[in-house]
């Protein structure tokens, strides 16, 4: 079962709607349709809120130490908690995906994304699990830095918020650690 969901993410005003805040909006939709607040922790050098799930107490991170640094916070947090790596979901933007897939996957590399990397020498550990939210890649040639800080075009910016509710009514499958049934529903969706 998991017990802490992390979402990544860049802070500040100019950070906030771009591709590479997938995970941060995700977790700020999960936390207004479940009532969360959230909190600033300088401990976990991030934003904090306990989110509900069937009974279960969950902890939602949102760090706050810019993509790729990440590690610091997540270390801290499942140190002070002692929650396993294997009991936490990373939610992060996927070039390799589509606007508008997602997929769940449990342990592997970091495929070259900056805030898993940090993560895994953290923690020293790659066995959790991740929502990877597609954003798709550049145009041929395209900067990936410039495009994943950048804006999505009106319709795929809809198109994430369309998920992410889709995603937030469904997140008992996704907590349920079920890689197979939940991506078998992300394929309908």
């Amino acid at each position: 079962m998991i017990k802490l969901i992390v979402g990544l993410g860049n802070p500040g005003a100019q950070y906030k709607q771009t591709r590479h805040n997938a995970g941060f909006a995700f977790l700020d939709y999960l936390a207004i349709s479940a009532g969360c607040n959230w909190s600033v922790s300088t401990q976990f050098h991030g934003e904090t809120a306990n989110f509900l799930a069937k009974s279960e107490k969950l902890v939602l991170l949102k760090p706050m130490t810019f993509m790729n640094k990440s590690g610091q916070s997540v270390g801290n947090l499942l140190r002070f908690y002692k929650i396993k790596p294997e009991e936490m979901l990373v939610v992060h933007d996927e070039l390799e995906l589509s606007e508008g897939l997602v997929r769940l996957k449990r342990d592997g590399g970091h495929a070259g994304h900056n805030g898993l990397r940090d993560i895994i020498a953290h923690i020293d550990s790659r066995d959790f699990y991740r929502l990877r939210m597609g954003i798709g890649r550049p145009a041929l040639g395209g900067n990936i830095a410039d495009y994943v800080l950048s804006k999505p075009s009106q319709e795929a910016a809809a198109l994430m918020e369309s998920l992410c509710g889709r995603l937030a009514r469904r997140v008992d499958l996704l907590l349920s650690g079920d890689v197979a049934a939940f991506n078998e529903y992300a394929a309908s969706l």
